[in-house]
């Protein structure tokens, strides 16, 4: 009955063969101690030969033969048959057991040696002896290596998925009873310190990843439930410290809140509320995922009134009348748990963890019962300090420890311990022994007994509690905690409960928990996060007024309302009025946003807090009054130009669905948020400020022709000048939009005039960028074109450069003001600058326009600008193009204004043409010096081209020949250390 031996065989598969696999198992006291079998397969959990075999000796115990031990069988045999017995077993065995066997002979047949000091021998068939230890078999060396092999692949092929199912094993164990799970639970630790990547992010002073903090923290939860074993021996529990203990000590041991020293008091006192809160944290240890473990070594069962709680359904007391804050009994004669309340529902996790759900059950619903009782007396003082707390606007009550995003999760326990209870049937609660049993009996105390069920109020049951307990914590008024890992779990946890809480189905029950919960947060001030007054670092309640409005909004509007208007504050980004405003003490003047680098999830925040606002909008459309509320709330309570620009999007495309007529309010809204972003971002670079503007402008073109001629009237608190007229007035003049309003002439003169206005007026205020928009406005309009045209002229000399003017110029030109653009081209040529090298400058097609239009308005047009080009231009390619070009044509030819033209072509050796002859010359010569300062040989070639090049236009004078040959002369002497370029001059021009 100690050892069980047998042979598997599975069967064969298509690729594989059939195998036969020899498997022994040995077992002490109805547990299985120790496995072997041939498979060679490695793994933390038995393989499914060994299981198979196992049920194979449950399942047919009649066909497993039962042998004495075989050191009883070996006493019956004589010599003779001992001998054959071991040469038999040596025969069958030779290869494997000959070296032991020989080992052995020469053991026993000397005198001296260690086995013949010994009485008797071994027997592996005998089972172990009373004192020994007995425990599960666990491969410990396997646990190992799969933790190291799981935590080396760093969260990549589901490691952290087969980590989480380890630890889900282990709850298993602890649920089972079976000591193992603690032993598991310490080979995985062991690993998990010893992963060397903790030194390298703590050296490097990076954080862990997120997945992987999660894994340290359910390590900690773990042990904590395993300290808090109701029925675990005091030397397990010392032994456990010890472990804990030095893990502790370690330096790499990741700290509780991931990244900074979590300052809140030790888990078995209560918080200290208000001035005392703040002591000096300096000088403490930082808590790390171990601390709230060791902390709990210290907590003990033995409580009688927790005895009580725990292990009756009928324990209650009518006749108790003390309302003082520790009191044992509610008004109900209900029992009641004052303990830390993290503490306590760690207590509620550990009964569950352990097998106990009952128990837990109890223990939770007078929880529960002590959260609501504590409630009603947190409104009773806020009731009696209101007066004081909204004449000062501000408060220092805050709770420093959120039960939300809590290391612990005390709500998310209390939770699924209420939910399990609703979907278990009573069969299963009895599933394990007796807790009293167990606990040894107490006595019983005489007290009116009455069901469970009746320490709910009428109507309740444990889903109403479960639902109303995760109400309580997420609206907990609480602080923001340190750290952006905190922070996140804090988010998280949140979301996490929402989720779980969206899956109920809410019946007329339910909502009057809604209800309830609803109206105590609104009136419960500091002690609520949806009080008038909280502490401006408490985490906001954006999320959970979202799921709050959205849950109460078909049974309770002007709640719902009521509930998300006041959630959509977000104090940490606001300043609090002058001391001296007291017409509205606790109303909050907005300031500049001051971002809080120590809230590292503001943007996620701010995120939810728009998407609070956007749920309000969609659900006011139509009522008028409720979106005038919303829209105030949003300028009020929204620091962020981008989200107020999601909502006035999110508000149009609300009011403009396809399927019905628009809503004005809700489209009005819409473009009051719009006109707020403009008024935000005008002075501030933002990268989608042009994506703003164009849908303002069709926003206000759906609102009507009022709003856009009201936002072309104010352009300048809402626009920059070149917003205003290349966007804005461009697109409300276009045909589209005309169309698009069924304008009548008499609205479109209206609109037209309003764009001619802001035209001129950002023309004047910024010429370089609006001037051609501003004239390509008013071109309907001959007063404002030539104002414009003014404006443009006056602004020349000063502030344009001359691209801008060569724009404007073309324009004019094209408009059919050839006059005009030559006076602007004059003026555009006098701000040019283009050395000699700058052959390929934009602006030489400009150049080259310029004086093509003046030689087809005549010959003094020509005249003019050609002083102009010698002035400007040094780069003498550009200046032999215009030579070239003035020489092929009579000026005036276009015959423009039906002007007479002479038909002559203009003389070389008369002014003007001789000035930029000899101007070309002098810029071919100088830019040949130039050139030839830094030439290199691989340039001679491009070189020669160039002088070729300069020839052709010094033979357009009547003595060119004769310059040229004195300029080759000139080179040859000055530059005669270039032998192989003067070479190559001499072969060409000679």
């Amino acid at each position: 009955g100690f050892h069980l031996s047998g042979t598997v065989t599975e069967p064969a598969m298509q690729s594989e063969p059939e195998t036969v696999c020899n498997v022994a198992i040995s077992f002490d006291r109805c547990k299985i101690t120790s496995v072997t079998c041939s498979c060679g397969n490695k793994d933390i959990f038995y393989c499914a030969h060994v299981v198979a075999l196992s049920l194979y000796r449950i399942r047919k115990p009649d066909q497993v033969k039962l042998h004495l031990p075989i050191s009883e069988t070996l006493f019956q045999m004589n010599r003779d048959q001992l001998q054959k017995f071991v040469q038999y077993l040596i025969t069958v065995h030779h290869t494997e057991v000959l070296p032991t066997a020989q080992k052995l002979a020469d053991e026993i047949l000397s005198q001296n040696s260690e086995i013949n000091q010994v009485h008797g021998a071994p027997d592996p068939t005998a089972g172990a002896s009373i004192d020994d230890e007995n425990c599960w078999h666990l491969d410990e060396e396997q646990v190992q290596e799969q933790v190291k092999l799981f935590l080396s692949q760093g969260g990549y092929h589901g490691s952290g998925k087969q980590l989480n199912l380890l630890f889900a094993k282990v709850r298993e164990m602890l649920k089972m009873r079976d000591s193992n799970g603690a032993r598991m639970l310490t080979l995985i630790t062991e690993q998990f310190m010893a992963d060397p990547r903790l030194s390298l992010w703590r050296q490097q002073g990076t954080a862990m990843t997120d997945k992987y903090r999660q894994l340290w923290d359910e390590l900690g939860a773990l042990w904590m439930c395993i300290v808090l074993n109701p029925h675990c021996k005091l030397e397990q529990k010392d032994s456990w410290l010890k472990h804990l203990k030095k893990w502790n000590s370690v330096d790499v041991c990741p700290w509780e809140d991931g990244n900074h020293g979590n300052e809140l008091p030790n888990l078995t006192n209560a918080l200290p509320q208000g001035a005392n809160a703040n002591q000096d944290s300096s000088n403490r240890p930082h808590r790390t995922v171990f601390t709230r473990a060791i902390e709990a070594c210290d907590l003990h069962w033995q409580d009688s009134h927790l005895q009580h709680i725990i292990s009756s359904d009928l324990y209650s007391n009518y006749c108790y009348h003390d309302n003082t804050e520790n009191s044992l009994f509610d008004s109900h004669g209900w029992p009641l748990w004052n303990e830390h309340v993290p503490t306590a529902c760690a207590r509620v996790d550990a009964l569950r963890s352990h097998g106990y759900p009952r128990e837990a059950l109890r223990l939770a619903i007078a929880i529960v019962n002590t959260l609501r009782r504590q409630q009603e007396k947190q409104l009773e003082m806020f009731r009696s300090q209101k007066k004081e707390l909204l004449h000062r606007g501000v408060t220092s009550i805050t709770n420093l420890e959120g039960w939300v995003g809590h290391p612990l999760d005390p709500i998310g326990t209390l939770f699924s311990s209420l939910m399990e209870a609703c979907r278990v049937d009573d069969e299963s609660f009895h599933g394990f022994s007796d807790f009293m049993e167990n606990m040894g009996q107490y006595k019983s105390l005489e007290y009116q007994h009455l069901p469970a069920h009746k320490f709910l109020e009428e109507g309740e049951s444990y889903l109403t509690l479960a639902v109303e307990v995760a109400l309580i914590g997420l609206g907990q008024q609480r602080i923001m905690p340190d750290g952006l890992y905190a922070q996140e779990k804090v988010c998280r946890n949140e979301e996490q409960l929402i989720s779980k809480l969206q899956e109920i189905e809410l019946d007329d029950t339910l909502v009057k928990i809604f209800r309830k919960q609803a109206v105590f947060l609104l009136e419960a001030g500091p002690y609520s996060g949806l009080g008038e007054v909280i502490h401006r670092e408490s985490v906001p309640m954006h999320t959970f007024a979202k799921y709050l409005f959205t849950s109460l909004l078909p049974h309770d509007a002007e709640l719902a309302y009521k509930s998300a208007l006041r959630a959509m504050r977000l104090l940490v980004l606001e300043s609090t009025a002058p001391s001296g405003d007291l017409s509205r003490p606790h109303h909050i003047a907005s300031v500049v946003p001051n971002r809080y680098p120590r809230w590292f999830t503001l943007s996620h925040i701010e995120s939810q807090q728009c998407e609070l606002a956007s749920t309000m909008l969609t659900a006011a459309k139509g009522d008028v009054r409720k979106l005038e509320t919303v829209l105030e709330s949003i300028q009020k309570n929204i620091h962020s130009s981008s989200h107020i620009f999601k909502l006035a999007q999110d508000a149009f495309k609300i009011a403009t669905l396809m399927d019905s007529l628009p809503d004005i309010t809700l489209l009005k809204v819409s473009l009051e948020l719009g006109l707020q972003v403009m008024r935000m971002t005008l002075s501030t670079l933002n990268w989608r400020r042009r994506e703003m503007v164009r849908w303002l402008v069709t926003c206000a073109t759906e609102v009507g022709v009022y709003a856009l001629d009201s936002i072309m009237q104010n352009w300048f608190t809402l626009f920059t000048p070149t917003e205003a007229t290349s966007i804005v007035a461009t697109t409300v003049m276009s045909n589209s939009t005309i169309v698009r309003l069924h304008l009548d002439c008499h609205q479109q003169e209206k609109l037209a005039s309003s764009a001619r206005t802001l035209a001129l007026q950002c023309a004047m205020k910024d010429p370089q960028n609006c001037a051609l928009s501003a004239l390509t406005l008013c071109e309907k309009d001959h007063i404002a074109f030539e104002t414009a045209y003014q404006i443009v002229l006056d602004a020349a000399t000063t502030g344009m450069s001359y691209s801008q003017l060569f724009t404007i110029a073309r324009y004019m030109e094209h408009r059919g003001y050839p006059m005009r653009a030559y006076k602007l081209a004059t003026l555009a040529m006098a701000h040019l600058n283009l050395s000699y090298n700058q052959d390929t400058h934009p602006a030489i097609n400009d150049v080259l326009w310029a004086c093509a239009l003046s030689h087809s308005l005549g010959k003094n047009e020509l005249a003019a600008i050609i002083p102009l080009v010698v002035k400007s231009v040094k780069c003498a390619t550009v200046l032999s193009d215009i030579l070239r070009r003035c020489t092929l044509t009579t000026p005036g030819m276009v015959g423009l204004h039906g002007r007479r033209n002479s038909g002559k072509l203009m003389s070389l050796d008369k002014a003007p043409l001789r000035q930029l002859l000899d101007a070309t010359i002098g810029a071919y010569i100088n830019t040949t010096h130039s050139r030839l300062t830094h030439i290199s040989p691989r340039h001679y070639s491009e070189f020669i081209e160039f002088l070729s090049k300069a020839r052709e236009t010094f033979l357009m004078a009547h003595d060119g020949h004769i310059q040229f040959t004195q300029f080759i002369d000139n080179l040859k002497q000055i530059y005669k250390g270039k032998k192989k370029l003067m070479m190559l001059v001499r072969e060409r021009f000679g």
